[in-house]
Parts: structure tokens; sequence; C-alpha cells
């Protein structure tokens, strides 16, 4: 007999090659490509057989609607995105939408229903890798996008307008006050925290607050040949010691704070030119936000000496400043107890990746469940989840569900 959790991530692995992919080899599905269409085409097809009603909203977000024994009441909400990233894994995003439908299903096979509504969305455009632009359509649903964000096209000059969706009703897709109980979102851990406690979920207490900077190193250009060590202005040694000051401020700070440098060009990229021109990015995150913000200052300051040592120049362009947004405390105490209920012990951590329960945070209480993933990889085909693991996740969900529905207070 197959679990529910392994028809998840057969559901999952089914929607990673074509026609649900737009990658010939591997897994990439955007928002609003044939591939999202098709993807969203089935998704529909295994909510409606799970006793769900379907629509598409005026973002073109996917959702099920599983009815409460009260249609009036505040529905809860379990979602998560179809969209991927280029030639991604096939459990990030989509596990947490199959969850929802297998938790429907179970609800719908036992002829049970909650005092609420329960509707599963399947959102569209979290990773943003079509469109310049990230979580478009789950600021949409919260009420946080505004009209001027939707002026977009893509790297093919395709307009967000043209790609299928209207952009004079785009906001329309938000919900209205009142009738949002709460946001559910398991998803794969995407790091190594539960694999190596051993466990198979974790209760999230929040989504770590993010400060992204652009940063250019200037020194001077010149000869790789006939200019002595001495006399040389290197932009890249400069900044290759910037990036070792980088991950020492962040290992020195032995918590959970993190700090990256994903990105870096070399100008002008020649192999007997002495870089003149370094560019890269500086990704600093905690789950405590003051935490974030004196280790970012640090690096600023270390940075800063390096470069006047150096006789260097440096700018430095702060991109985002997302701050934390911790989950409701009262669902992750139903989350713990029905992690409890599963045989697992409760167990704790933060996200260090973005996730779209941090935009519903505006509308509603939010709630995360991680789940294993085999040695924290995630963002590349190696992506992988035990079965197991998912089942686990599953009743852990149904129990949420279960302590949700003893702990309701209608209107």
């Amino acid at each position: 007999m197959v679990t529910g959790g392994a028809r998840a991530v057969a559901r999952c692995d089914m929607l990673g090659v074509a026609p649900y992919s737009d990658m010939e080899g591997g897994l990439y599905r955007a928002y609003l490509t044939p591939a999202y269409a098709a993807a969203q085409g089935r998704l529909s097809e295994w909510m409606e057989a799970a006793g769900m009603t379907v629509r598409r909203d005026a973002a073109a977000n996917l959702i099920g609607r599983y009815e409460g024994t009260d249609a009036t009441a505040p529905a809860l909400l379990i979602g998560s995105h179809l969209d991927s990233v280029r030639d991604a894994g096939r459990y990030d995003g989509p596990l947490g939408i199959m969850l929802g439908v297998e938790a429907i299903d179970a609800l719908h096979q036992a002829d049970k229903r909650l005092p609420f509504p329960i509707e599963v969305i399947a959102f569209g455009d979290e990773e943003g890798s079509r469109f310049p632009a990230a979580m478009l359509t789950s600021r949409a649903v919260a009420g946080t996008l505004s009209p001027d964000a939707l002026d977009l096209s893509d790297s093919d000059g395709v307009a967000l307008q043209d790609a299928g969706v209207d952009t004079s009703t785009y906001l329309s897709a938000v919900r209205a006050p009142g009738t949002t109980l709460a946001y559910l979102e398991a998803h794969i851990e995407q790091g190594p925290v539960l694999e190596a406690k051993g466990l198979a979920i974790g209760t999230v207490t929040g989504i770590a607050a993010q400060l992204r900077f652009a940063a250019i190193v200037t020194g001077q250009a010149n000869h790789a040949g006939t200019t002595t060590m001495g006399l040389r202005r290197d932009a890249m040694t400069g900044a290759a010691e910037m990036m070792l000051a980088i991950e020492r401020i962040a290992r020195d700070d032995a918590s959970d704070l993190v700090a990256t440098v994903g990105r870096v060009e070399a100008l002008p990229g020649a192999p007997n030119v002495i870089p003149g021109e370094v560019r890269f990015t500086i990704d600093v995150r905690s789950g405590d936000e003051a935490r974030r913000n004196r280790a970012a200052q640090a690096i600023l300051v270390a940075l800063e000496g390096i470069a006047s040592t150096r006789h260097l120049s440096l700018s430095l362009n702060q991109i985002h400043d997302l701050p934390a947004s911790p989950c409701d405390p009262a669902l992750m105490d139903l989350m713990d107890a029905a992690i409890a209920d599963t045989g697992q012990p409760p167990f704790r951590l933060v996200s260090g990746a973005g996730h779209d329960a941090m935009v519903m945070a505006a509308l509603c209480p939010t709630a995360m469940l991680f789940i294993r993933c085999k040695d924290g990889i995630s963002h590349n085909p190696a992506e992988h989840v035990d079965p197991a693991d998912v089942d686990i996740a599953l009743q852990a969900i149904m129990g949420f569900i279960e302590n949700l529905g003893e702990n309701f207070v209608g209107a």
C-alpha cells in the first residue's frame, strides 16, 4: 500500500520532468511558462480527487478549497510554491503543496470536516526565477504588493502583463480581512540541522532576518608581468582578504548567524592583467535581527580597514533589508504537540532561507514545519527526501489540523 507521504514524494517526482519542466534533462519551472501551466493542470486534478473545489486567482495561484462545518469561518491556508530555480531539485516548494493535498485527501476519505474551511494554495513566484522580483503571488494574496511592482519584464523582454495575467486585476488576489485563520507551510529544511540531530521533522521558529550588500573594490589595473608585488593595488587580493574576514566574523559568532559571498566578478578579467575592480555580494542572515545587524556592522568596519591598508577604495550599497519573520508562538506549540504525537521529539529551528510564510505573516499567524533533506542539499538536482520522513510530516500536519480544530473559537 502506498502511503500518503510516499505518494506526495512520487507526485513531486512526476512534476520533475516534461511537460512539467521547461528544461531538457533537468527541472526548471518558472512562473507562467508552459511547464507551470501543465503543473497547475495536473495539480488541479489531484486537488479535485481529494475533495476540493479548485480555482485560479488573479495572480495565477492555484487554490483548492475543502469546506468546513461553517463555511463562513476563516480558512486555514496550507501552501508553498510551485515554481523552481533553474536545474532545481524536485521537492523545494511542491512537497509542501502535495502534503496539503494529502492531508485534505485523508480528511475527505474519513468524511471529516473541521470547524473551518481549509485551502491548499500553490503560489507561483516564490523563487523569482523568471521576472526580476520574488514572491509576487504571495505578496498579492497578503496585500503587500504595490501596483508599481507589476511593471516587470523577463530576460526575453516579455512583460508580466503579456505573460498570461492581467496586471489591472492582479491585486484583486488579496484575501479579504477576516477570511484567513492561519497559514501553514511544510518545506524541506534546505540545511543540515535536522539530519545532524537525527530528526525527521522540526518546528520552525521563524525566518531569519537578511541583509544584502553589493560591494565594489577598486584598485589599479596593471600589467601582470611588469608590476612588482610591492607596487600593486590588486583589487582581487584585497577582495579575497575581505571575503575571508566575512567568513571569520560569521564563524566566530558561533550562532545561527551566516554570511555569504555568492557572486564575484573581477575586471577587466584578463589573465595577464592585475584586476583593477572586483564586485561581489554580501548576504548576512540570523534569526536574531540585532545579532545580524551587529555582525553586518563588524563586517563593514573590517572591509573598510582592509581597503585602507591596501590603498583600495571600497563602495558598499545595501540592496535589501528583510526583517525577521517569527512564527506564531501558539501555533508553534500546536505543532510541537503534533510532532510529539508522531513519536518524534519536538525540536525547534530557525529558517535561514526565505519562504512565502514570511510574506503571509502580514496577513495572518503563520507556522512552518521543516522536513529533513539528505545532506542539507537544495536548489540542486541531488535534493532528496525520505518518504518515511514525509509520512511523519504528514502525521504531524494532520495532528496540527486536529489541534487547531480543538482550539478554534468561532466568531
